[in-house]
Formats: C-alpha cells, structure tokens, sequence
C-alpha cells in the first residue's frame, strides 16, 4: 500500500509550513501535492492532515505514520550509504553548516575540490552568522564552528587550531600610535564583529603572567560579516579583533600588525560537530578528514 516514494512524500508535507511551500520544495504544483494528498488518504482510507488556512496540521494517524516514515527512512538511509561504503562510492546528499566569513572562505572551495572528486555527490553549503543556532533545524550532516562551543552532547572533531589577535592597520598604528596595555584601548578606535550570540564588547585579555583582564570596549563600528571588519581594519579604521585564519597574509606581508602581542585571548579552535540524527556515512567521514588536511595548522 506504501512506498519509499509516499514516505518521502509524507515526510516533506509534514515538514512543509504551507501546501504551496511543500511544492516549492517538492518542484511541483499545489493542486499536484492535493492530488496526491487526496490519493494517498483513499488509498489508506484515512485522513492524513488537516487543510486549512494557514499552517498544515496532521491528524494523529498522519503524525504517526510521519514518525514510522522518518525511521524507516533512515533505516533505508542507512542500508544504502552501508552498500555504497563497501563499494567504496562516496555519493548522495551532504548538507554543510559554516559561518559567513570562514565558510565562503575555507569551507566551500574544499568542499567543491571534494564534489569534483566525487561526481555522485550532492553538496549543500548553507552560511549562517549563528552556525549553532542553525542547526536547530536538524537538516545538516556536519557544522563548522570556530570558537568557544556551549556544553553540546555532539560528536565533534577538533579540525584544526585557531587563536584569535587584536589586529590594526600600519598606517593606523603609525598615526595613531600602538597601545601598551589594555587600558590604553580606551583612546583607540574599535570594531567589533557581531556573527553570533558572543558579547563581542567584551574582551578576556591574559597577560604574560597568567593574570586575566575582562576588558569592556566601546566599539564605534561593528559589522556581522568579520571579514568586512578585517578590510575596514585593512583601510585604516581602527583595532579590530580576529581570527588567526583570517589575518596570518596579512600580518606575513606587513599590511596588518599585531596590537597588546603580550596578551592573548581565548583560542577559538575550528571543530567540526557531526549531527546524530545524520547516518555516519563514508561521505560525511571522508569530507571531514579532507576539510581537516586541507585546513592544516594555522600559520
């Protein structure tokens, strides 16, 4: 009376908020999703979901035959990414979650190099300024996060080491002059880059003896983008804080100097968190080892 097909069909509805967004995502047209709506519940002389203005609802035979559809489409998940790992093919979907800057930057033309490899693969890139608030949807195989994780029960894989440094501009520090302690700060211009639910004012400075300063500056620019903050760093604007990743060329050629380089901030290491819900697939197993080679150690 079922197939894989109407599984996958009930379960995209029931994700749906609305009968024209579940066509949307189905790439076909309302009337076609009632049609098939209205087959389905004939053909299991059951009412699956409830029409109405607004939001679908499911009835309770439909809520319990999304649930059974959701495990035994994962057990199908399972069994063919299980046949494609003894064959040795890496094919199917991933889903990648990455914040902004480092996702455009590092993420996506690896995992392009790792699509070209792999031709049966079906690579999604999603951006966020909040990778961790992202996930709630659960719709992602693996997350990058640079930077302090909250307490998640998750696998995680720690990709590579990251610190982060008080940046300016040569120009900047020869006009201006360059800051001798925390304090100093005060007299300077600062940005800030708000891409997460961080109090990005809020600098954790430790001095070479151990002792740490939670340091509160007055950002007077800001941006949710850290690499537009590191090229208004780059122009002149003031001392910015940032991630190693992002600034080691240009600390190597001179167009950016380090500011308070007795003081460190807490590491923000680049960690890959792998979804639970996700089948553990050779394709997800083997982006994850090539993100980690290709990202290296810092320089």
């Amino acid at each position: 009376m079922l197939d894989v097909s109407d599984l996958r069909f009930l379960t995209a509805l029931a994700a749906a908020p609305s009968l024209a967004a579940a066509a949307r995502n189905l790439g076909v047209t309302p009337p076609a999703v009632s049609q098939r709506l209205a087959l389905l519940e004939d053909r299991l002389r059951l009412r699956l979901m409830e029409r109405g203005r607004g939001q679908l609802r499911l009835t309770t035979e439909g809520a319990y035959l999304v649930d059974r559809a959701k495990d035994i489409l994962d057990d199908v998940a399972c069994l063919t990414d299980d046949m494609s790992a003894r064959a040795g093919r890496i094919e199917g979907p991933l889903h990648i979650i990455a914040p902004f800057g480092f996702g455009r930057l590092r993420v996506a033309p690896v995992l392009a190099r790792f699509g070209d490899e792999n031709p049966e693969l079906h690579p999604v890139l999603s951006l966020s300024e909040d990778p961790v608030g992202a996930m709630s949807d659960g719709l992602w195989d693996v997350l990058i996060h640079v930077g302090r994780l909250p307490n998640l029960r998750i696998t995680q894989r720690k990709l590579a080491p990251n610190r982060r440094v008080l940046v300016a501009s040569a120009h900047y520090v020869s006009r201006v002059g360059r800051p001798q302690s925390p304090e100093d700060l005060s007299a300077h211009r600062i940005g800030v880059v708000r891409e997460n639910r961080a109090d990005a004012s809020l600098w954790p400075l430790t001095g070479r003896d151990g002792i740490e300063t939670n340091l509160r500056v007055h950002p007077v620019f800001d941006c949710n983008d850290g690499e537009v903050l590191r090229a208004w760093a780059l122009a002149g604007f003031g001392i910015v804080e940032r991630s190693e990743w992002s600034v080691a060329d240009d600390l190597h050629a001179g167009r950016l100097v380090r500011v308070l380089p007795g003081w460190s901030l807490p590491d923000a290491d680049i960690v890959a968190l792998l979804n639970p819900r996700s089948v553990r697939s050779l394709r997800i197993d083997k982006f994850v080892e090539k993100l980690a080679s290709e990202i290296g150690t810092p320089l």
